[in-house]
C-alpha cells in the first residue's frame, strides 16, 4: 500500500499502525506487490494514479475541506491560483480516479458534496485518530493556579485565518471583562511577525507567543491550559481538538465546521457564531462566554469526559483498522 503527500502525523499514525498490523508500505503504486493506493489530499501525478488504476490497483481517496478563504479575504493571485488549482485537482481526482472516498468529518463530506455533487464511488466517514499514551491527562504540565490560560494551537496563522486568532483574542478580552480577572491566551504555531506587532501593541490582552514547538510537546502544553479555543472556521476535523480531548483538555469554540460533531457532550462547549461566518462578519462573543464559564465552573468534569470522548472515538487504533478495511475491501 503507498500514501501520497499528506500531513506527516497522520502519515506516520497510518504507516506505524499498518506495519504493527503485518501489512508492507511501499514507496510507489507502480511496484509490482502495491495492492491500494491512499491519496493523501491530492497528487500532481496524475499520470502514476491513471497506470495504478490501469493495473487494477485500488485507489482510495481521503479528503478534509478545500481552500475558501480566498474567495473572501485579499490575497496574492498567485496564492489565490494555487488555491483554486489545488481544489480542482482534488475534485478531479475524487471524480474520476477514486474507487473509494474517505471524508475526515460528516460536515467535509456535505461540503465537497454540496460544491462538487456526490460521486459513483462509495464513501466513508473515519475521523483522525491519535495515540491515547502519548495523549493522555497523565504526565508533565498542568494549568495555573492564579489565571485562566487559553490555548490556541494551529500549525500557521496567515492567508486568511488570522481571523480566528482575532476571535481568540476577542474572547480572551470579553473573558477578563466578565469577571475574569487574569486571562491568558497562549499561542502556539507559526504566527507572522506582523500581527504580534499589531495585537501587542493594542494592549488589554495577555498573550503568550509559544511559536512553533515539536510535537512531542504538544501533550505537555495541552495539559498546562484550562481549555482550548479551536479557531479554525470551517475545519474538516483538526488534529488539535482531538489531541486535546485525549490529555483531558476541554475544547471551546463556534459551532462551524466539524467542531459540533467532535465536541459533543461535556467534552467542551460550543456556541452559536451568530452572524454569518463563510462571509467571515464578526461573531457574536456573548454566547461562547457563557459556554466557557459553564467549562471552568466544573473543570474536573469536563476533563474527564473530554478523555472519555477521545477514548471512544478518536483512537488511533479505530482509525488505522478503518483505513485498513477501505484499502483492502475487507469488513
Amino acid at each position: 500500500m503507498n500514501g501520497i503527500g499528506g500531513p506527516v502525523s497522520f502519515r506516520y499514525r497510518l504507516e506505524k499502525g499498518l506495519i504493527e498490523r503485518g501489512y508492507k508500505t511501499v514507496s510507489s503504486p507502480l511496484t509490482a506487490d502495491c495492492s491500494a493506493v491512499l491519496v493523501i489530499g491530492g497528487t500532481s501525478r496524475l499520470d502514476i494514479l491513471w497506470r495504478a488504476r490501469q493495473r487494477g490497483v485500488r485507489i482510495v481517496q481521503r479528503l478534509n475541506g478545500m481552500n475558501w478563504m480566498h474567495h473572501k479575504t485579499r490575497v496574492g493571485w498567485k496564492y489565490a491560483l494555487r488555491c483554486e488549482y489545488n481544489n480542482r485537482l482534488l475534485a478531479y481526482i475524487r471524480r474520476s480516479l477514486a474507487d473509494r472516498i474517505v471524508y475526515q468529518s460528516e460536515f467535509a463530506k456535505s461540503w465537497w458534496q454540496t460544491v462538487y455533487k456526490t460521486t459513483q464511488s462509495p464513501s466513508q466517514i473515519i475521523y483522525n485518530g491519535v495515540d491515547l499514551e502519548q495523549y493522555s491527562p497523565i504526565g508533565a504540565g498542568s494549568p495555573p493556579d492564579d489565571h485562566i490560560r487559553l490555548l490556541l494551537v494551529e500549525a500557521h496563522v496567515g492567508g486568511g485565518y488570522e481571523r480566528g486568532l482575532e476571535n481568540a483574542i476577542h474572547l480572551t478580552r470579553a473573558l477578563a471583562l466578565s469577571g475574569y480577572d487574569n486571562v491568558e491566551l497562549a499561542v502556539v504555531g507559526d504566527v507572522p511577525e506582523t500581527l504580534k506587532t499589531r495585537w501587542n501593541n493594542n494592549g488589554g490582552t495577555s498573550i503568550n507567543w509559544m511559536g512553533v514547538l515539536p510535537r512531542d510537546r504538544i501533550p505537555e502544553i495541552d495539559r498546562s491550559a484550562h481549555l482550548l479555543f479551536s479557531s479554525d472556521l470551517n475545519a474538516a476535523c483538526p488534529n488539535s481538538v482531538i489531541e486535546a480531548l485525549a490529555c483531558g483538555l476541554p475544547v471551546t469554540g463556534y459551532a462551524t465546521g466539524s467542531l459540533p460533531e467532535l465536541v459533543q457532550g461535556d467534552a467542551g462547549r460550543v456556541a452559536p457564531y451568530g452572524s454569518n461566518y463563510w462571509n467571515l462578519e464578526p461573531p457574536v462573543v456573548d454566547g461562547l462566554v457563557q459556554a466557557v464559564q459553564e467549562i471552568l465552573g466544573d473543570l474536573p468534569h469536563f476533563r474527564e469526559a473530554a478523555r472519555r470522548k477521545a477514548e471512544e472515538n478518536f483512537s488511533a487504533d479505530k482509525m488505522v483498522d478503518a483505513y485498513l478495511r477501505e484499502l483492502t475491501g475487507e469488513d
